[in-house]
């Protein structure tokens, strides 16, 4: 599999998921009830281990935390405080 610049790897990605299920307070199990899923296929994307989890399952895990998932454009070039700014929205 080739490796594309500024991609997240799948490792990464379960990482970060994890981490949101802790900040939440909530257990795998818990996490696995609210997005229609077991608890092994929560646990296997949070340790980098679900090659062939789908949009789908992807969707409703993200959805179950209160996240999205977003594609733009790949640079080189850090954002700036204004880019930042607009992404998070006027609250």
């Amino acid at each position: 599999m080739p490796i594309i610049s500024g991609m997240i790897s799948l490792y990464q990605f379960g990482k970060s998921i994890g981490k949101a299920r802790r900040e939440q307070g909530l257990r795998q199990m818990d996490l696995a009830q609210r997005a229609g899923l077991s608890r092994a296929t929560i646990d296997a994307l949070e340790n980098g281990r679900a090659a062939d989890l789908g949009v789908s399952k992807l969707s409703r895990v993200l959805a179950a935390l209160g996240l999205e998932l977003t594609i733009r454009p790949v640079t080189n070039q850090r954002p700036t405080l204004d880019e930042l700014t607009e992404e998070d929205g006027d609250d």
